[in-house]
């Protein structure tokens, strides 16, 4: 079956539509967070997100109406901690990160065991993306962007140097709420592309590709969001032409460009150090 064929299919085109929104909000959010050296919350967050995926399916709610606001919640408690526990940002997101997975455990033997929506969740599978999920991955992007635009001056001078952001009159605190629940937004968004498991890898494979070959942060912006684009289509295709994990073959192919930007750069390295 040719490529133009896959494309036609109704379930591939929503994959592709809602993945793209969402990888270029992983893709944006990611460049911020790996600069600020907090790009495990991620990782932390989705494991909140197992927990109000397991506490979704035990009072058989939609899952999107727990995870949402239980982790904006927890990435706002792991701000808190960071600002009035004197907690390094690995450290409270290693806290909540414990307190999510357990709890979900909890939840998860209460409910009778792990069953096979839990395990879905887990892995991702956007092939299986619904119509309505579709629409709610476009607006909320789309919202979440928006608001990331329209305070970019702010975000730029907070990412680099927030002491001297702060002492230039920037309101930091809303800056830093705003960016850690954006994050938990795209980290819900996201269990459904590559699953709870893998969902750091759509925050910081776009932006540390990017930062091989950038020059500047819009610059960095921009590359990445083209990484997550491309990757995402391509792994998509490559999952259905293989018969692979439509989720782990889109973060192979994001480790791909990673480790080809990483040789590139190296390469020109060594040229420029020879000339």
């Amino acid at each position: 079956m040719s490529i133009i064929e896959f494309l036609s299919y109704g379930f591939i085109q929503r994959a592709i539509i809602a993945g793209a929104f969402i990888s270029v909000l992983c893709s944006t959010l990611g460049v911020l967070l790996v600069l600020r050296r907090l790009s495990l919350i991620g990782d932390g967050l989705a494991h909140v997100t197992f927990g109000s995926v397991a506490l979704a399916l035990l009072f058989r709610v939609y899952p999107l109406y727990i995870s949402l606001p239980v982790v904006m919640a927890s990435s706002y408690g792991i701000l808190k901690l960071m600002e009035r526990a004197r907690i390094f940002g690995d450290a409270a997101i290693g806290i909540l990160s414990a307190v999510g997975i357990a709890g979900g455990v909890l939840v998860a033997s209460l409910a009778g065991g792990f069953n096979v929506d839990l395990f879905s969740f887990l892995f991702g599978n956007i092939l299986s993306i619904s119509s309505q999920e579709v629409y709610t991955s476009i607006i909320l992007s789309v919202i979440v962007l928006a608001v990331i635009v329209f305070n970019y001056h702010d975000i730029f001078s907070i990412t680099f140097d927030e002491d001297f952001a702060k002492a230039g009159g920037i309101n930091t605190n809303r800056i830093n709420t705003m960016i850690v629940l954006f994050t938990a937004i795209t980290v819900v968004l996201t269990m459904k592309v590559v699953g709870i498991m893998l969902t750091s890898a759509l925050l910081i494979f776009p932006a540390v590709t990017a930062f091989q070959v950038a020059r500047g942060f819009r610059n960095a912006l921009f590359i990445a969001a083209a990484v997550a684009l491309v990757s995402l289509t391509g792994g998509i295709l490559l999952s259905l032409i293989l018969n692979l994990p439509t989720g782990a073959s889109i973060v192979m192919v994001h480790f791909g460009f990673f480790i080809t930007a990483f040789a590139c750069k190296n390469a020109l390295d060594r040229k420029s150090r020879r000339h």
